[in-house]
């Protein structure tokens, strides 16, 4: 979830101004100049919080002329079916905005961790999250045993005064990967059991004997922990989509599985976003993006230490996962005919001032190699962000909060709370060929205490007092536990089996 790095703004105190940024609208010589020098900053800091996929103001940066053949290219022969999904969608998602407008987070689905056997409950929950996209799973750990994992990781700051974190003047976002609690979450057999859960809401639509992909067998992915204090505006992100920016329009990202293809064709209806026979082989990171994530996370989740209302620092998200993805990879293919005049937003808005561009530019709206995807209101203003993005209800410890790689959502700018909003960034990943071989970069990490490999730079935990090992995990969760991390083969049949087993161990198994 990176972004551009932020200082206070002594003239907004609730607001954040980005170092020296360029003049508008910027050049692309200037965007690469500018990628650069915050990918340094990020290589001096390690902030997590950078490169944001534009810079801030209204005007989009236009981009190399290619990508002018590129938004031509991705609907020919499609431009009537294209236009006449586009109204369609305008329609749903004003409807769809009405609606989220009036349930506010009631609309986030949710399911008590004991319900998740339960055929009727996991029914209307799993058709709710295909819908939404984002959702929360209660009491996945005991409340005790997640006070007792927030009170570990207290224990190791204290006894580990030398940990990195984000903001360097009162660190709040930690450079930890391998802290006790982290550790245990990953191994704990109801984390898993939560995990194996919830990626059932996803399928295969090839054939499943074929399958490359088994959400039945998670496998950790190491991530940071994040205590934000009241008070806090540093840890602020703006409404964004992870896993790439312009890769989702590329040939060579998404387009190498046909990910968005129905999209493309005008078939909106026949889109699934659940299948995931369309995401094995994408490439969301083409450009190097300082932050990018290695692994194909079914879902993005956190993993709450701490009692968490909405406004204290927490997560907002845009419950239309359909209708938003679609928005976002249609919106630079379409321009108003009469541009926005203050006072007249509906007139502007209404789907037939929106037409076809007949002269396709070279803008990506709020994407750019090596950035986030940004989405803003004035980048997008279908999708009425003051409306549409709804705070996570509230969460006490214990409980799993969990979205799809591409649902839109933000972090809250202020932590109006009173107490510490803590949570683990623990993502659910299943097997896959891809997954094992960042397992197997990432064992080694986890054995010597070095950073996680999507976070490598620094000394890490080498030197860390009481920094868990391979027995620690044994002990949280036998052999599924072990088997998530990597330190045990996995069990069963088949060319996937095979092959990732071969990856994690090759001493023991023969690729073929």
């Amino acid at each position: 979830m990176p972004s551009l790095i932020y200082d206070q703004d002594p003239k907004n105190p609730n607001g954040r101004a980005l170092l020296s940024p360029p003049t508008f609208p910027p050049t692309l010589s200037q965007a690469v100049e500018y990628t650069k020098m915050n990918r340094q900053q990020f290589d001096q800091t390690d902030s997590p919080h950078q490169l944001y996929s534009s810079f801030p103001g209204t005007e989009p940066i236009p981009l190399p002329p290619r990508f002018s053949n590129l938004k031509r290219e991705l609907v020919a022969g499609y431009e009537s079916e294209v236009t006449a999904s586009w109204h369609r969608l305008l329609d749903e998602l004003r409807a769809e905005i009405a609606s989220i407008a009036e349930s506010s987070q009631h609309i986030i689905p949710t399911i008590d961790f004991s319900e998740i056997d339960s055929t009727p409950k996991v029914s209307e929950f799993a058709a709710d999250v295909r819908t939404r996209g984002v959702a929360i799973i209660r009491n996945v750990v005991p409340q005790s045993k997640a006070n007792q994992w927030n009170r570990e990781t207290c224990e190791y700051l204290r006894i580990n005064p030398q940990t990195k974190g984000f903001p360097a003047r009162n660190p709040q976002l930690f450079e930890l990967y391998w802290s006790p609690a982290q550790v245990k979450a990953r191994a704990d057999p109801r984390v898993l059991r939560a995990q194996r859960f919830a990626m059932s809401v996803w399928h295969n639509g090839r054939n499943p004997n074929q399958a490359m992909v088994d959400p039945s067998r998670p496998v950790a992915y190491a991530d940071r922990l994040r205590m934000r204090v009241p008070g806090d505006t540093s840890l602020y992100l703006r409404s964004h989509m992870d896993n790439g920016s312009i890769e989702r329009w590329e040939r060579d990202g998404y387009g190498r599985s046909g990910t968005y293809t129905k999209i493309w064709e005008g078939k909106l209806h026949e889109y699934d976003p659940w299948d995931a026979s369309t995401r094995l082989g994408v490439s969301s990171d083409l450009y190097n993006g300082a932050g990018s994530c290695s692994v194909f996370r079914m879902f993005q989740g956190t993993l709450a230490l701490s009692h968490t209302s909405p406004g204290e620092g927490t997560l907002l998200a845009c419950p239309m996962l359909r209708l938003s993805t679609a928005y976002v990879l249609l919106r630079p293919l379409f321009a108003p005919v009469d541009h926005f005049i203050a006072g007249n937003m509906e007139d502007f808005l209404d789907k037939r001032n929106w037409t076809l561009a007949p002269q396709r530019d070279t803008v990506i709206h709020g994407a750019l190699p090596g950035y986030t995807q940004e989405i803003s209101a004035v980048l997008h203003p279908h999708l009425r962000l003051n409306e549409s993005m709804v705070s996570i209800p509230t969460t006490k410890p214990g409980d799993y909060i969990i979205w799809h790689p591409d649902v839109v959502h933000a972090v809250d700018p202020v932590h109006s709370g009173k107490l510490d909003s803590s949570v683990l960034y623990v993502p659910c990943c299943p097997l896959t060929p891809t997954n094992a071989l960042f397992l197997a970069r990432q064992r080694k990490a986890f054995l010597l205490g070095q950073p996680a490999p999507d976070f490598e730079g620094g000394r890490g935990e080498r030197d860390h007092v009481d920094r868990p090992g391979v027995q620690d995990v044994s002990d949280t969760g036998g052999e599924d536990g072990l088997r998530a991390l990597g330190l045990m083969p996995f069990e069963g049949e088949g060319d996937l089996m095979r092959l990732c087993n071969a990856i994690l161990f090759p001493g023991q198994f023969d690729m073929i």
